[in-house]
């Protein structure tokens, strides 16, 4: 109560608790000791007052915790949902990614075919079927998944289901399944297909009949007989083409000397009321009425899991698709229904079965989970029959497999996002203390000369130092948040200048097979980037052939033009021009349990300390930083070949190929002026103020944006500015965007631990230049320095 009223408050008058909250607390003490001094007990009164002194002292602490401001977060980068947008698109049912609001975050092809670029929860046009979509999304945010059989749109019913995924469970996957209008169509094609044809040669009329009962579509028997040759197009209904009892039924075209007919109806998946679905006609002779042990070759022709279930409750017969979508392997096995669910379910079977088989004949749907998949609920329909003999209930079984391993993917492409944000994040600070270090390595080298008995112990700290650099790259390369350096080059050219390190990596048992295609386009990548991919995937392929005692890597390069990439046979790669990296061994190959799972970061098959599971992974990083595609195939006991598709790049007629610019001499790199360097870390701040000093400038340093500004203001002739990105209080963009209105022709340098790409995306301020972290000394003169010249300014 006491918390309550001090917070009611301060909210009232904010300011004031600093004093009341000891006045309050003082009373009480004072009160309390008077009332136990009074009754005769100063030992109670000397321990009550202890006891309020010490809540006085609490209250003070957390009141001065509570002013101090908490310290801005850097901000991790924009999450990148390119790999959530592929698996989206293995799904062939409309699926979308959204945020808590409902908007529009990724979709696959068959959404943005069905509802364009629609918000999820706008895809119904009235207002009662958004606020129905509205109150879904609500219940799913809630309690982390909504379903509902069917949502009426304007043109269709669609059963749907919304899940909260997410690693941190703010994103909702939306998954629509085929609805009315998609099964008819699929319900037509095949009657007029192969399907039809089958039933026809087997004597069966089949037709596909719409909710009002009007026929669709007809395979040939039934256009023969039922239509005299008449194209169904006019949707005539099915009850004016037959006449007669469920037990004898006649074709009106046929009139009374006819033969006897037998109507068995298939409702649709999901489809509650009406009478959409397959109508077949049997002649009499084909079908007895006591017996159904024909209808076996029929049912297994249909895609559908279905299944003949008595008035007692016991199975009469199962097709082909119910025995492999429910786990069967022994058809005999079964008596019930409920042997199919697990304990729980079983219940809730029967009880549907039996409702079934003596009320009116209507259908349901039931999600259970099967005892061959306990961890997937899947949908059961239930449906009454009449007129099939001791045939009484229709099971349909739906194999939910496929948006079970879509859901999946989608969890783990989330997970992998939000390990790369951490990576990113660890390599950002880890990049401030390696600049630290490599900056004092050359500080301290530079009093020391070759031979000196600390000039070895240096340059091995350097060394290791740039080796944990290397690291950090692999973070940000897994994470694809690396600073690239793209420049125009021919992939034949990176495979030479890599080829003489493969040869003594790969060892005397393993032969380099090294190809190039003719005329291949020209790629805009980083040369050093390409180099590391070449060598991971080609020690990979080392270590696949160890246990063979050697082999054949094979590098190929090639050029795939865009009237070729649809022979592919790829679903994920655009129709573009590209050119291809080709890396295969002749090694064990990997199974197809572990080809999926190869990209993944920390996965590996190597024994323990032999591989970290981040080799393959920052290929894929790198790869798709860059623009490109990757993708493994393997033979177990053949061998594993990665392909990488890069875009070509277009080349201007009479555009003079890039060169490589020679780096200046330490002679070159002095110069003069003054800068400003504004760095939150006071280890770098220190690093780079003596690094500067030392090559002639003026250095001026602040520890934040606020005490760079103050220096501007103060009318100090500053001639570039050098300065972090990511700062408490305020950041450097910030900074700069105020400097700028103070100098607007401030030449400007940030540095950061963070990648340059993702940095790009939040700065929009032009004529910067940028300095990744860790940078040793000279490199750090050597950005100043160009940036001064291209500047004009020394």
């Amino acid at each position: 109560m006491l918390e309550r009223q001090l917070a009611l408050l301060e909210s009232e008058a904010p300011g004031r608790l600093p004093w009341l909250v000891p006045a309050l607390v003082a009373a009480a003490a004072a009160s309390g000791a008077l009332l136990f001094t009074w009754a005769g007990e100063p030992i109670y009164a000397g321990l009550f007052v202890a006891g309020m002194v010490a809540m006085l002292v609490a209250a003070f602490v957390i009141e001065r915790r509570a002013t101090v401001a908490p310290l801005a977060a850097p901000a991790l980068a924009a999450p990148d949902y390119a790999l959530v947008a592929s698996l989206l698109g293995t799904s062939s049912h409309p699926v979308a990614l959204s945020d808590a609001s409902g908007r529009l975050v990724s979709a696959n092809a068959a959404y943005r075919k069905r509802f364009g670029d629609e918000r999820p929860d706008r895809i119904n046009s009235d207002d009662e079927g958004r606020a129905a979509l509205a109150s879904l999304r609500a219940a799913a945010w809630r309690d982390g998944v909504a379903e509902d059989d069917g949502i009426d749109l304007s043109d269709d019913v669609l059963p749907m289901r919304i899940e909260r995924v997410g690693a941190g469970g703010d994103l909702l996957l939306w998954q629509f399944g085929r609805g009315r209008r998609g099964m008819i169509e699929d319900l037509i094609s095949r009657v007029r297909g192969d399907e039809g044809a089958m039933f026809a040669g087997s004597g069966i009329l089949a037709a596909a009949i719409d909710p009002e009962g009007r026929v669709l579509a007809g395979n040939s028997l039934f256009a023969d007989r039922a239509l005299k040759g008449t194209s169904p197009e006019s949707a005539v209904a099915l009850d004016t083409l037959i006449s007669g009892n469920e037990q004898q039924l006649r074709l009106i075209a046929e009139g009374e000397g006819g033969m006897p007919l037998r109507l068995v109806h298939v409702p649709l998946d999901r489809v509650q009321g009406g009478k959409a679905g397959l109508a077949l006609l049997f002649d009499n002779a084909i079908l007895p009425e006591s017996d159904s042990t024909n209808v076996q070759a029929l049912l297994d022709l249909l895609p559908l899991g279905l299944a003949l279930v008595d008035r007692d409750g016991r199975f009469l017969t199962t097709n082909k698709a119910f025995r492999t979508a429910g786990g069967i392997a022994d058809a005999k096995s079964l008596v019930y229904p409920g042997d199919l669910v697990v304990k729980e379910d079983k219940a809730a079977v029967a009880d549907a079965v039996r409702r079934q088989a003596r009320g009116p004949a209507m259908s349901r749907d039931l999600p259970v989970r099967l005892n061959a998949q306990p961890q997937e609920p899947v949908a059961l329909t239930v449906a009454g029959l009449r007129g099939l003999g001791e045939a009484a209930v229709l099971l349909l079984l739906k194999d939910n497999s496929e948006e079970a391993k879509l859901k999946r993917q989608v969890a783990q492409a989330t997970k992998m996002q939000a390990v790369g944000q951490l990576a990113g994040g660890v390599a950002h600070d880890f990049n401030n203390i390696l600049t630290a270090i490599i900056g004092h390595c050359d500080l301290m080298l530079m009093r020391h000369a070759p031979g000196d008995s600390d000039y070895d112990d240096l340059q091995q700290i350097k060394s290791n130092s740039n080796r944990a650099a290397g690291l950090t790259r692999q973070l940000l390369a897994f994470s694809r948040q690396q600073t690239l350096r793209p420049q125009l080059l021919q992939l034949p050219d990176v495979v030479s200048e890599v080829s003489h390190l493969l040869k003594r990596l790969l060892g005397e048992t393993v032969q380099l097979v090294v190809k190039h295609g003719r005329d291949l386009f020209p790629v805009r990548a980083d040369p050093g980037q390409l180099e590391q991919v070449i060598v991971n995937l080609a020690v990979n392929a080392r270590d696949a052939m160890q246990s063979k005692g050697g082999g054949t890597v094979t590098i190929q390069t090639y050029s795939v033009r865009a009237d070729q990439v649809a022979d592919l046979g790829s679903d994920i790669l655009p129709i573009a021009d590209y050119v291809a990296l080709s890396i295969a061994d002749t090694g064990t190959g990997i199974p197809a349990n572990v080809l999926g799972k190869v990209f993944e970061p920390f996965f590996t098959t190597k024994e323990v300390g032999k591989g970290t599971g981040l080799g393959l992974s920052t290929v894929y990083g790198i790869v798709k930083q860059s623009g490109g595609f990757i993708f493994a195939d393997s033979r177990v006991g053949e061998g594993t070949r990665f392909t990488i598709y890069l875009p070509a790049h277009e080349v201007e007629q009479g555009a003079a190929a890039s060169r490589v610019v020679a780096k200046p001499q330490e002679n070159e790199l002095w110069g003069t002026g003054t800068v400003l360097l504004v760095e939150d870390e006071p280890m770098v701040r220190t690093v780079a103020e003596r690094a500067l000093a030392r090559h002639g400038y003026t250095i001026l340093t602040a520890s934040n944006g606020e005490d760079a500004l103050e220096i501007l203001r103060g009318g100090e002739q500053v001639d570039l500015l050098i300065s972090d990105v990511v700062m408490p209080v305020m950041d450097g963009p910030a900074m700069v965007r105020e400097a700028r209105k103070i100098h607007p022709d401030m030449p400007i340098l940030f540095m950061s631990g963070y990648a340059e790409e993702q940095l790009r995306k939040s700065i929009d301020i032009e004529h910067v230049a940028f300095l990744p972290k860790p940078f040793s000394m000279q490199e750090l003169a050597e950005a100043v320095r160009a940036v001064l010249i291209v500047e004009g300014a020394e």
